[in-house]
């Protein structure tokens, strides 16, 4: 895979383990600046996996992963967050007993600017105008999808240039999930590349620039996002179709 100017994070050849299970193997793919790209697939084919690689939780066995040109396979996570890329997590992982405000705070901890956070913290509460109402309240005590808003937020008070996504529809009810969707999209017109994992795989490819569908550790489809939705054996596997 040749790296483009435009290819804002590159993965190549990527290979990880879990003690002797070979989770991923030799995946390889790219994320342009400005794109969503989705990672698709059944439970189990290694998605999680390969966002918590690429965000420094889990060590590979051997690949190259580049952001912004630069080699970070090997790279701790609180650097990799520094240099601007993000993971909201999947299941949200906010922290539950903590304010809204203090777990927005937590996101920008890593930032060294603290007086631009006044203007995060606006933009924010303009694109989850829910959460400004709620700046105060027990993040406990929030709705799932008031959750999973938090949770975006607080990824993005780090300014990231590139936003890892993992399963943000997850256990949210279909009218919740329209909205997640299209706020992700906001999120991405505002300028933020976007990577995409998502069970929800109708709604992935619908607003994603490009796909990749994986398969018990691999790369087994690849193509824009339109093409896949239209494609009759995605239809079978993945979409109820």
């Amino acid at each position: 895979m040749t790296t483009a100017v435009s290819e804002m994070l590159v993965v190549e050849n990527l290979n990880v383990y879990y003690d002797a299970i070979h989770a991923l193997k030799d995946v390889s793919f790219s994320v342009g600046e400005g794109e969503i790209v989705t990672l698709i697939g059944a439970n189990g084919a290694g998605k999680t996996t390969i966002l918590h690689t690429i965000s420094g939780l889990l060590r590979l066995k051997s690949g190259q992963i580049r952001f912004m040109g630069r080699e970070i396979a090997r790279e701790e996570a609180h650097n990799i967050l520094k240099m601007g890329l993000a993971q909201v997590p999947e299941g949200r992982r906010i922290f539950q007993r903590m304010t809204v405000q203090e777990n927005l705070d937590m996101g920008a901890y890593a930032r060294h600017k603290r007086a631009e956070l006044a203007s995060d913290f606006e933009r924010v509460f303009t694109s989850f105008p829910r959460l400004k109402e709620r700046r105060k309240q027990i993040a406990g005590t929030l709705s799932g999808g008031e959750q999973q808003m938090l949770s975006m937020s607080r990824a993005l008070m780090s300014r990231p240039k590139l936003l890892m996504m993992d399963e943000p529809s997850m256990g949210l009810s279909p009218i919740l999930v329209q909205e997640i969707f299209s706020i992700i999209r906001t999120i991405n017109s505002s300028g933020t590349t976007i990577l995409l994992v998502e069970q929800n795989a109708s709604m992935a490819l619908s607003i994603a620039n490009r796909a990749y569908v994986l398969e018990t550790g691999k790369v087994v489809l690849q193509g824009e996002a339109r093409q896949l939705l239209g494609d009759e054996e995605i239809k079978k596997a993945y979409l109820g179709r």
